[in-house]
């Protein structure tokens, strides 16, 4: 099957989704061909022939939206192509209706002098002027517009939804002679469905934003040597890319000439510009503060680190949370039963009391009261926000349920290495035994580490280095998961690796075994080197643990995490230094990848349990975690696609500030459903004992509507 993206102009809530579901999935075998975007007005269609697409869009028109193939639109015109004919004539149309129901209005006070007998509601009518009814008329038809498609595609679906409730409220009202209610009412409706737009749109202009980051052209060096401005797409990778001072970074590289200070902020959140020199990564939509640079291009615009973050919030959002697919199912069985007790009160009553017109006008208020919009927009525009402000802040949330679930969880396991350490380590010490020398050591300890990535090898790789150590040549290099390695140098077969290694390969001696146990006590990372014959020697790495992890620490405590614990494959000595010396509470050590996998599970049973790594080594015991957070190592791929939750800036004190914020939106959340659910009942009592009316309904409604939109954007601060 072959997907066709369609913009969809007019989609802005679960409701126009739940609209296009009936409308297009009988054309296409099912509703579980297609997937929306609700915050990129964006609908995938699954299709095995192209030739349904027309069908598509013809049906789509039959419920007042519009859909066009992306394909049609350019990324430029397309903001400004959705604005222009859709928001703008949805907000005219809300203008002139307001403006025909204001007409009425005055006309009607002339004749009658008296607002209380306008808006009283009621059936004590004063003869209306004609002109008048047609004002109100023209009022009704204006903001109906939008409205009544969608309600006629409720009744042909047999799904009645918000729109039909305001269809027939404003139907109702006409016919009992109400005609200044029903057009207040459908008015005031009009205004909600315009706020709720609005909503989405702020979101949508929040997350443009971000992509808004990155320059839309470049200058590069052509195969001629010219300088030539392109845009970005059209650059090729391996390109070399000029950034002058002042200048934002257009795409992903390594720098091949210069050296300056680089704002990283709108990728990590940090606001201390880093600097970067020839050999170092840069990122697209960094801001170049000091001095001209040259970059090698390494990724294209598509799949640049900051395309990658903005993809992954927008894709956010199918992920939907516990408390968004709540209120889509309240929604889903409240609206109908608000219709049923609509029916019941326009029927029931009047026949053991009378008064058969008073009884269908308090069913219409509460047709007007079923109206859902608060309830449902809350939600959706709460995580939209949470999720934006979270990639703001350097934290890229995977969906609007790891946000919310984030702030439950009760126990936080980290990795050491790269997680509360820097990752970096540097050798500290290089001790020779048995005839050896430093020199040899580190000939055979590089011949070995250059077939690793691991940070020790990496570490051990620049001492020889600087040490202008030229490396052995090794061969059969084999690697042994979780303790170290050997190959064959010169014929002769060496090993590298922890403690645990020479010990399990029975060559350690009691001189070996006190020496290494006073290293790890030091916090020394052991990494022993020896042969068939002996023990040739010991290198120990330092890790500088990261700022402030200590307080770190305590704060998560006060966040509601009840116990921190510390999972690594580095030696017991060592691990239970760093862990007193930083108050975790449990320290396992020396465990392999499995094991970290094992230990999660363990713990996964009887507590909601974060992870922490780097989403490399990690990747097992992420997956296993309730939640999985990666430091993702300023763009490291496997981080950023494996994790639930990835820090841009690999810095694990935004865990508190993440956690507070998961607590803030559910928080907003609940205020939000609690206050719009509290207002349907106070004024289905108000129905019932014959207080409220038609346009205190709506007005009510659309208030309410406000309140938790604007509610909801305080997340976005």
């Amino acid at each position: 099957m072959k997907k066709i993206e369609l913009k969809i102009k007019g989609m802005d809530c679960a409701e126009e989704v739940a609209i296009l579901k009936k409308a297009v999935g009988p054309l296409i075998g099912g509703e579980d061909h297609l997937s929306f975007d609700v915050l990129k007005a964006k609908m995938t269609v699954e299709l095995e022939d192209d030739a349904m697409v027309e069908k598509i869009q013809n049906s789509v028109k039959k419920t007042g939206m519009e859909a066009i193939p992306l394909e049609k639109i350019s990324s430029s015109e397309e903001p400004q192509a959705s604005k222009a004919k859709f928001v703008d004539k949805k907000f005219l149309t809300t203008i002139a209706s307001g403006i025909f129901l204001l007409s009425g209005f005055f006309l009607h006070l002339y004749f009658h002098k008296s607002i209380a007998d306008i808006v009283k509601g009621g059936h004590d009518h004063h003869s209306m002027p004609l002109l008048s009814i047609v004002f109100y008329g023209f009022s009704i038809i204006s903001a109906i517009w939008f409205v009544l498609p969608n309600a006629i595609l409720a009744v042909r679906t047999l799904r009645p939804n918000i729109n039909l409730l305001m269809t027939l409220a404003v139907i109702g009202a006409v016919t009992i002679g109400e005609w200044f209610e029903g057009a207040t009412v459908i008015f005031l409706f009009a205004i909600s469905l315009y706020l709720e737009s609005w909503s989405v749109a702020r979101a949508r202009r929040a997350i443009e934003s971000l992509l808004q980051v990155a320059p839309p052209v470049a200058r590069y060096l052509s195969a001629e040597g010219k300088i030539e401005e392109k845009l970005v797409e059209e650059i090729p990778v391996n390109s070399i890319v000029l950034v002058r001072p002042g200048e934002k970074i257009a795409l992903d590289g390594i720098i091949t000439k210069g050296t300056s200070s680089i704002n990283e902020s709108m990728i990590t959140g940090e606001s201390i510009p880093v600097t970067k020199t020839i050999g170092d990564s840069i990122f697209a939509g960094t801001l170049n503060e000091e001095s001209s640079i040259e970059f090698k291009v390494t990724k294209p615009a598509n799949d640049t680190t900051l395309a990658r973050i903005i993809r992954m919030v927008e894709e956010g959002q199918a992920r939907k949370a516990p408390s968004e697919q709540w209120v889509e199912k309240f929604a889903r069985y409240y609206t109908p039963l608000m219709l049923l007790m609509a029916v019941g009160v326009a029927v029931i009553p009047p026949i053991f009391l009378g008064e058969w017109s008073k009884w269908f006008y308090n069913a219409l208020v509460l047709l007007v009261i079923g109206c859902p919009c608060a309830l449902v927009i809350s939600t959706p525009v709460s995580i939209v926000a949470g999720l934006t402000r979270a990639a703001r802040n350097g934290i890229l949330i995977k969906g609007g349920v790891f946000l919310e679930n984030i702030g439950q969880m009760s126990l936080l396991a980290m990795d050491k290495t790269g997680t509360i350490t820097y990752g970096k380590p540097q050798v500290e010490k290089i001790i020779p035994l048995n005839n050896h020398t430093e020199a040899e050591l580190l000939e055979i300890a590089a011949a070995l580490e250059q077939h690793s990535n691991h940070p020790l090898a990496r570490s051990i790789l620049e001492k020889a280095k600087q040490s202008k150590i030229n490396p052995l040549t090794a061969t059969e290099y084999t690697v042994l998961p979780g303790k170290g390695a050997y190959g064959l140098i010169d014929g002769q077969k060496f090993w590298i690796g922890s403690h645990k290694m020479i010990e399990e390969l029975g060559e350690e001696t009691e001189e070996f075994h006190t020496l290494a146990r006073n290293l790890e006590d030091e916090a020394h990372t052991v990494v022993a080197i020896c042969n068939k014959k002996h023990i040739c020697g010991v290198i120990t790495l330092k890790d500088q643990i990261r700022a402030n992890v200590k307080d770190i620490v305590k704060e998560l405590k006060e966040t509601g995490i009840k116990k921190v614990i510390l999972l690594t494959g580095d030696n017991q000595q060592t691990a239970e230094a760093v862990g007193n010396a930083l108050g975790i509470d449990e320290v396992h050590a020396q465990l392999l990848p499995e094991d970290k996998v094992k230990m999660v599970r363990d713990l996964s049973q009887e507590n909601k349990v974060i992870m922490i790594g780097d989403g490399i080594n990690d990747t097992p015991a992420l997956a296993s975690a309730h939640i999985g957070i990666a430091m993702a190592g300023m763009g490291t791929d496997a981080a950023i696609e494996t994790a639930d939750i990835a820090l841009m800036s690999d810095n694990i004190e935004k865990i508190p500030w993440l956690i507070q914020h998961s607590h803030k939106t559910l928080r907003i959340i609940q205020q939000n459903i609690i206050f719009s659910i509290s207002i349907k009942v106070l004024f289905i009592i108000l129905t019932f004992l014959g207080i409220s009316n038609l346009w205190m309904a709506i007005a009510a409604d659309m208030g309410a509507t406000i309140i938790v939109v604007f509610n909801a954007l305080r997340l976005l601060k």
